[in-house]
Formats: C-alpha cells, sequence, structure tokens
C-alpha cells in the first residue's frame, strides 16, 4: 500500500482518486484509486482537496484528485446576485458560475430558492464551490439552531450572531 503526506498540484499523475466533495475534505484515510490501488493519505491537518491537486506518494507516485459527480440543485434566474446572497447568508458552499449557482441537495434551500423566485433543478455533476472569504479552501453549512450560543466562532476566523428568524 501506498503511503502519501504531502499535496501537490499536477495535470501528469500517475493514477487518481475519485472524491465529492465532502470526502475531499480529509487527514488521514485509506483511499481506492480509480486502479484499483489502496493509498493511506496521512497528512499533517485536516485540509480541504481540489480538483486538479494530487497527493504525492512517498515513492514519489502522484495521485490526482479528480471531483465526483454528485447530486446537486442548480439554480438558475433572474436576480442570481440576491440569490446568491441568500444562499451565502446561510454559510452554504455554492459554485458560482456566470449563469447558474450549484449547491449540495437540500429540500429546505430549494423551497426557500423556489420562494425567492429561481429555478431550481436536480442535477448530478461534479461539486467545486467557491473557497471561504478568510484563507481557507473550504466554507461550510451550519445550522442556526439552539446548540450555537448568540454569538458563535466559527473555524474560518470570525464570530457574528444570529438572529432566531434567520
Amino acid at each position: 500500500m501506498l503511503t502519501a503526506q504531502k499535496i501537490t498540484h499536477t495535470h501528469d499523475a500517475d493514477d487518481h482518486v475519485t472524491l465529492d466533495y465532502d470526502a475531499r475534505f480529509l487527514r488521514r484515510k485509506v483511499l481506492m484509486t480509480d486502479k484499483g490501488d489502496h493509498v493511506l493519505v496521512d497528512l499533517p491537518k485536516t485540509t480541504s482537496l481540489n480538483a486538479g491537486d494530487a497527493f504525492e506518494a512517498t515513492n514519489g507516485t502522484l495521485i490526482g484528485i479528480v471531483a465526483a459527480p454528485e447530486p446537486l440543485l442548480e439554480i438558475t434566474g433572474q436576480d442570481l446576485h440576491r440569490i446568491a446572497w441568500h444562499i451565502g447568508n446561510r454559510h452554504t458552499p455554492c459554485q458560482i458560475e456566470t449563469d447558474r449557482l450549484l449547491i449540495q441537495q437540500d429540500h429546505v434551500m430549494a423551497s426557500m430558492l423556489a420562494q425567492l423566485g429561481a429555478h431550481v433543478l436536480d442535477v448530478v455533476e461534479p461539486f467545486t464551490p467557491e473557497g471561504g472569504a478568510y484563507g481557507h479552501g473550504r466554507t461550510h453549512g451550519h445550522d442556526h439552531s439552539a446548540q450555537h450560543g448568540p454569538d458563535h466562532m466559527h473555524d474560518h476566523g470570525h464570530s457574528h450572531g444570529h438572529s432566531d428568524d434567520d
């Protein structure tokens, strides 16, 4: 079994692992490559991986990371900038394109977006959302339930309060 402890960026990988968005956030895990080999990923810290990144194995083998197709919501409409604001206000990872937005499937978000006038369609595609605004490669979703205090910290480096009618 190969061991990978380093991340690099390359288009010339020897093999690939195909991972959905959630699986591309890891520190230590055994993965199966597309060719059927196993690789132990043992990174120094939990890391957000992007399509085009690669694990560098201790023997020099490069294992590229491919974004797997997964169930998403495609959002289109007249007011995409306003719709994007509502998605961002909920800290929902979002892939932003010229004429559409993509988010992970969520029936509550789909209903809210439809009420805002968006056209929402189920699709299956690779998901590569925008990274966080605070220098991290990943934003994250969270709920606004009672488990959070009125002012809580997120790992993206700032605190903010939420009202119960958010």
